[in-house]
């Protein structure tokens, strides 16, 4: 017998169309089913304990030998009562974030909506939130996206709702919430951006620190050009806002017209009672780790990340020691005004896989913020010719070919030769120089407007980047980028995206190796015989009497490990650098003798053989640099 369905009767296309009562039927059932479902997830899921769940754990790094190197202790935070911050910070706060707070339920069904359909399409899915839930996520909950943790943010917010007053929640709120700068909470926000406590906040303050909870990395406008844009136009958005749900007239809204520029970041929150050297480790990890895992600052001022690195503990040690060293014995600026703000950065990347093993950023961490290390405007002079050299080889100018004034370019690199190299670089063409040298490790917006003067050494690449660069040549051409971190775990479970740098071919062997072979020379005119632990002679490339930059550079490799070591001088709210004549006496010649010390002493006992430490400082050295 044929059975009548779906509806019985019903012919052509009403007989698929559901009936009205079918509708309803289905309506009513799913609306109960879901009711149902709320109803039991409302009365399993209570409140967390707050104090359990609100606490911030340490980050904590380890040396690549696994042993701890350092905790970055407690989360900045300083809680405050709700009575101590303005009612115009707390105006702007409720403006800009949830003008129905004090009417509201506590929760947006709506916003929650819009989070679950962008979770399924896999955008994100912060917004539309209300200030409870806000404070919930904060306070109760792990950041996790998902649709469980999205569910149970919206339960419990109703559940605070009703337990705690809006005053108590927004208190809440305002103490643990991410401002940047490593500031959770209001109170240390005021600090962070104004240096001031809350209280002393005023509308037009409390306008921009409210603009920064929509994001402190887009909306901090010290960080760039485009987040002060950014951020300017979200204050005056907030300030207008105010007037528009009637938390402040028009007429106080007029008295602010001049955009409430906050301080200049100090690193020094960031990197408080990491002394010496391990606060610009933890800098250098930190970058690594945003740039590789998506994790951002606020994600990792949360806490409870275990970072592993690549820094040996003895060649930073060494290499701190060294630059210290050198700069004691050798300047006096009680006595030599030329001697005053000499700045040294300094790297050692292992030349097999590109692993950073030391740095020196500068005096300390605390005191001096800027990393030397990884720094750029220092332009690299005559440590740059080897990849003039090595992009003449690659084109096919044979390396034994005299040029101007006779020397061969391996000769000019060892004398200096500047005009020879000018040469090379107009017939091989400037950006063939460049795109060598960015294909052997520099980084593109490092390099300098490629003219007639670039071949000798105007571009600005980090200590990090050259001593990676070098160790090109090292390891016969194959490139590695410099990685800092290892591995990362949170709760037991890894990060993902910290695998090692790929390696690729940069260089044609017999290239790297006749640019070897030219470093080498340059390195026994520097240093003297010198030779690595193996029994090879070292390689290195510097800046020399020649040059015209206010910097002094020294870079070598052993087989193992290229390190680049520079010097500068810089004078305090002055952006240029100055001149390096006189630092260091005549011997230094201009720094780069001193450059040369530092390089020899961090390696030495390490990576060259015994008996086989440099002679820096003999009368042939000196007289060949002063050239």
């Amino acid at each position: 017998m044929l059975i009548d369905y779906p509806r019985r009767g019903r012919r052509g296309v009403r007989r698929w169309l559901p009936s009205w009562r079918q509708w309803l039927s289905t309506c009513l059932l799913g609306s109960g089913g879901l009711a149902g479902l709320f109803t039991y997830v409302y009365v399993t899921v209570d409140v967390p304990d707050e104090n359990a769940a609100a606490r911030r754990e340490a980050n904590v790094y380890y040396w690549s030998d696994g042993t701890q190197m350092v905790s970055t202790g407690e989360v900045n935070r300083q809680n405050v009562e709700l009575k101590d911050v303005p009612r115009s910070v707390r105006n702007a706060v409720i403006a800009a974030e949830n003008a129905s707070f004090y009417s509201d339920s506590g929760v947006s069904p709506q916003g929650l909506g819009r989070a679950l359909v962008n979770m399924v399409k896999g955008q994100e899915t912060q917004g539309g939130s209300t200030i409870t839930q806000q404070y919930v996520k904060n306070t109760y909950l792990s950041q996790d996206q998902t649709v469980t943790r999205k569910v149970r943010e919206f339960v419990i917010s109703l559940k605070v709702d009703q337990r705690k007053t809006k005053d108590e929640i927004l208190q809440g709120y305002l103490n643990s919430s991410w401002f940047g700068r490593g500031a959770y909470g209001v109170e240390a926000a005021a600090h962070a951006y104004y240096g001031i406590p809350a209280r002393k906040l005023d509308a037009s303050q409390g306008a921009l620190l409210a603009a920064l909870l929509k994001g402190a990395e887009m909306y901090d406008p010290s960080v760039s050009a485009a987040n002060h844009r950014r951020a300017k136009a979200r204050w005056a958005w907030i300030l207008d806002r105010q007037v528009a749900v009637g938390r402040m007239s028009a007429k106080e809204r007029a008295r602010y017209k001049k955009f409430p520029e906050p301080q200049k970041e100090s690193r020094s929150t960031s990197l408080s009672g990491h002394y010496g050297q391990t606060g610009y480790l933890v800098d250098i990890a930190n970058k690594y780790v945003r740039q590789r895992t998506g994790l951002t600052d606020k994600d990792l001022a949360r806490g409870g990340y275990k970072i592993y690195t690549t820094f040996d503990k003895g060649r930073v040690h060494r290499l701190a020691r060294s630059v210290k060293g050198v700069l004691r014995r050798e300047l006096d600026p009680e006595k030599r005004a030329q001697d005053k703000g000499v700045q040294v950065g300094a790297a050692s990347v292992r030349t097999r896989d590109g692993a950073v093993l030391a740095l020196y950023g500068g005096a300390d961490a605390t005191r001096h913020f800027s990393n030397n290390a990884d720094t750029s405007g220092v332009p690299a002079g005559s440590a740059f010719k080897p990849f003039v050299l090595a992009a003449a080889l690659q084109d096919g100018v044979p390396a034994d070919r005299p040029g101007i004034g006779g020397m061969t370019p391996g000769e000019a690199l060892v004398e200096g030769g500047n005009a020879t190299y000018q040469e090379l670089g107009r017939e091989i063409g400037q950006r063939r120089v460049r795109d060598v040298a960015v294909g052997a490790g520099m980084l593109e917006q490092s390099m300098a407007r490629p003219d007639d003067s670039f071949p000798l050494g105007t571009s600005t690449p980090s200590a990090i980047r050259l001593a990676s660069a070098y160790g090109t040549f090292a390891r016969g051409g194959l490139q590695h980028d410099p990685y800092s971190v290892t591995s990362v775990t949170k709760d037991g479970e890894a990060v993902e995206g910290l695998e090692p740098p790929r390696t690729r071919r940069a260089l044609d062997p017999r290239v790297a190796h006749q640019v070897g072979a030219a470093l080498r020379d340059a390195a026994v005119d520097s240093l003297g015989r010198v030779t690595a632990k193996g029994g090879r002679p070292v390689a290195a490339g510097r800046t020399t009497g020649q040059d015209r930059f206010k910097s002094a550079w020294f870079a070598g490799y052993t087989p193992e490990v290229s390190t680049a070591v520079t010097l500068f001088r810089t004078r305090p709210r002055d952006p240029l650098l100055q001149p390096l004549s006189g630092v260091g006496g005549k011997a230094s010649r201009h720094g780069n003798a001193l450059t040369e010390r530092i390089w020899r002493d961090a390696l030495r006992g390490v990576d060259l053989a015994p008996g086989e430490e440099s002679k820096v400082g003999s009368p042939k050295a000196a007289a060949i640099g002063d050239r």
